[in-house]
């Protein structure tokens, strides 16, 4: 998924009066501000409300479901032929502004705080995940030397102190 998909996605979706906000390791990169690394994804976060929409637009330039271990309707992937994929993190806003992200009983959810965060995608500003709740949201996983990189750079960029309980990077 290269920097100019991730954008024109991200505006498409702003013109149609979409929201949402990118995760994941595009997120890390929006907030550095710049490309740290290939990225084989687009993690966002969308309002369920918005969903179908997203869904049927996708379907329709040849998107398909990839089933995976992980595959629940708050969470999962489409493909598209040339192999861009886009994990959509699907949420139900609060009274509160926090994403409710899955049922009730699995207690998860995107505090109002998590939803700020700003950062550039080639120039262009995007909404995204904020610094603080991108670094905690990489725990609590069997993370990979990316993920190490990832919030070792957030913590040194943003002053978070760094997850007592992950590795450092090497």
């Amino acid at each position: 998924m290269t920097s100019t998909d991730v954008i024109a996605f991200y505006t498409e979706l702003d013109r149609m009066g979409i929201q949402i906000w990118i995760d994941g390791g595009w997120g890390v990169d929006a907030l550095l501000g710049e490309q740290t690394r290939p990225h084989a994804d687009l993690d966002i976060v969308i309002q369920q409300k918005d969903l179908q929409e997203v869904v049927e637009l996708l379907e329709e330039r040849h998107y398909q479901n990839v089933e995976r271990d992980d595959t629940r309707p708050w969470n999962f992937v489409l493909v598209d032929n040339e192999g861009r994929e886009i994990d959509f993190h699907v949420i139900v806003l609060d009274d509160k502004g926090n994403g409710i992200y899955g049922p009730t009983e699995i207690d998860f959810m995107y505090p109002t705080g998590s939803l700020s965060g700003t950062g550039k995608i080639d120039g262009c500003s995007v909404r995204c995940i904020s610094p603080e709740y991108l670094a905690k949201f990489h725990t609590g996983y069997r993370c990979q030397e990316k993920d190490i990189k990832d919030v070792s750079a957030l913590c040194q960029k943003f002053g978070i102190d760094y997850p007592e309980e992950y590795p450092r990077p090497s």
